[in-house]
């Protein structure tokens, strides 16, 4: 029997897909593809790695590397699935993909592995759009295969993405003629992006693969393979690793490493520290094609590709009416859009930012979101309904001197204890029960009754009932930010 352990790699902030995908609310955690079963990408990629298991293949707890500022969303999505059991590490800062799966093969070496039992990693990120499931799992199981069957252990199995079209925004893999008994190929060299020209030799030439960045490993290869290639990036790791702490959350396990020193160790990708380095080398790379429709969604021009399209070529979603308009991305998450005489044209509204992009520019979203950042806007990092492990929020007006807020808290959760100098607050409860905290009282509040809460004043907000809590709270004062929170308890762990 062959252990193995999915490892998904959840990091990323989807710039591309702005302003639907934020990095306070990346791309992997939305639904984009429109199909009825309303999945995010990161529901579909833990799903489809525990289909893996077979007779002969015993299918071990999911790895999940991912954002410490994402750990909540991660966990809420998780519990939306059945059966999945997973541990969390938690990146204190995005370092790409090397570190992440260092993290991982040092978890599972540490965790899972006896001594007797190196398990094999099936390793994916987290974003990407399958559309033929079995195909994808057919795959998979043969890089187990290729792994499994090289007692050596200095075998990695690449899935390589039958190309659909001359590609210049992906990475190439160019395999050998010769098919082995898994329908596996020996990997020649690997290519980076290429221009236009270059792409179409690949195309034509047969043997040129997308790097979709999918692989099948044992954990001690890769710590070995790094520690040949890149021993800075392993003796990093493993020093952040050595110092980490642990907690749970709803029986679901957080690892962080050390904070200062993962921040500290240099950027850098799974391809640019190993993989790329392989061929020629005591390690040997081992193609698997994969045609399953493969998309990784990387701009909006791609979720039109992918999504479910009318007689004119149209894929919307949510409140939309089209006229005269063919070939275009319409996509309402607030209100009703209309759109007239449009060909080709990404149209992507939310309640506090609209894009309108032709599609063969929608990798130029990029540009938009640097402008974001270099303004320090606050569009770029957090949508106006702001997730949270308690509920959420959504920031209905403001003006000078004021804000207004609509607040759900579930059923059994409660906000931090918490003070702010600088604002006052007036809670108006108009669905559910509250259990407020205001100084050293505690009330109940029902619905159409309100509270007031003095600049300065220590308070809280919970939700003692079974059904779900909204209220309205309009800030007053000064400074109105987020950043105004002093928290004192919290069952989040954010205190």
């Amino acid at each position: 029997m062959t252990s193995v352990n999915p490892v998904i790699l959840c990091g990323g902030s989807g710039r591309r897909l702005w302003p639907l995908s934020r990095s306070g609310f990346p791309k992997q955690f939305l639904a984009l593809s429109g199909d009825l079963n309303n999945k995010t990408l990161f529901q579909e990629a833990v799903a489809r790695l525990n289909q893996l298991h077979t007779d002969t293949v015993q299918l071990g707890e999911t790895v999940i590397v991912t954002n410490e500022d994402h750990r909540f969303l991660v966990l809420e999505q998780l519990r939306e699935m059945d059966g999945v059991q997973a541990t969390l590490l938690l990146e204190p800062a995005g370092r790409n993909t090397a570190p992440a799966l260092t993290m991982a093969s040092l978890y599972v070496k540490d965790a899972i592995s006896d001594g007797e039992n190196d398990p094999i990693l099936v390793v994916t990120p987290a974003d990407q759009k399958i559309k033929d499931g079995d195909a994808f799992t057919l795959a998979l199981q043969n890089c187990i295969s290729v792994v499994k069957s090289d007692t050596s252990n200095q075998t990695i199995a690449i899935l390589g993405v039958a190309p659909t079209g001359p590609e210049t925004g992906y990475g190439y893999i160019k395999r050998a003629n010769d098919k082995g008994e898994f329908d596996e190929y020996a990997v020649e060299q690997f290519a980076e992006k290429p221009n236009l020209e270059t792409a179409k030799a690949y195309l034509e030439d047969g043997n040129y693969f997308w790097n979709g960045g999918m692989f099948v490993l044992r954990a001690s290869t890769w710590l070995a393979a790094l520690k040949q290639f890149r021993p800075d990036i392993l003796d990093a790791t493993q020093k952040a690793w050595e110092k980490r702490t642990e907690d749970k959350a709803d029986g679901t396990p957080f690892i962080r490493p050390d904070q200062n020193l993962f921040e500290s160790m240099q950027s850098e990708s799974i391809d640019y520290a190993v993989i790329e380095k392989c061929p020629d080398s005591y390690y040997q790379i081992k193609m698997v094609e994969l045609n399953a429709g493969w998309n990784d969604l990387g701009a909006w021009n791609a979720v039109w590709q992918v999504g479910n399209k009318d007689a004119q070529g149209n894929v919307t979603s949510g409140d939309a009416l089209l006229g005269d308009t063919t070939n275009s991305l319409v996509h309402a998450s607030s209100r009703l859009i209309a759109a007239v005489g449009l060909n080709n044209i990404i149209v992507i509204e939310t309640a506090d930012a609209v894009l309108v992009a032709e599609r063969s520019k929608s990798q130029d979203v990029k540009h938009i979101v640097n402008q974001l950042e270099a303004q320090q806007r606050e569009e770029k990092n957090l949508h106006r309904k702001v997730a949270r492990p308690w509920g959420w929020y959504d920031s209905i007006d403001q003006g000078e001197r004021f804000k207004v807020k609509r607040i759900q808290v579930k059923p059994g959760a409660s906000l931090s204890l918490q003070m702010h100098h600088h604002r006052a607050e007036h809670w108006i409860v108009v669905k559910g029960t509250a259990e407020i905290t205001n100084g050293d009282k505690v009330i109940m509040l029902t619905e159409n009754q309100s509270t007031y809460i003095p600049q300065g004043q220590t308070h809280r907000l919970a939700n003692p009932g079974k059904t779900t809590l909204e209220i309205i709270e309009v800030q007053s004062g000064s400074y109105l930010s987020e950043d105004d929170i002093v928290r004192l308890e919290d069952t989040y762990g954010r205190s």
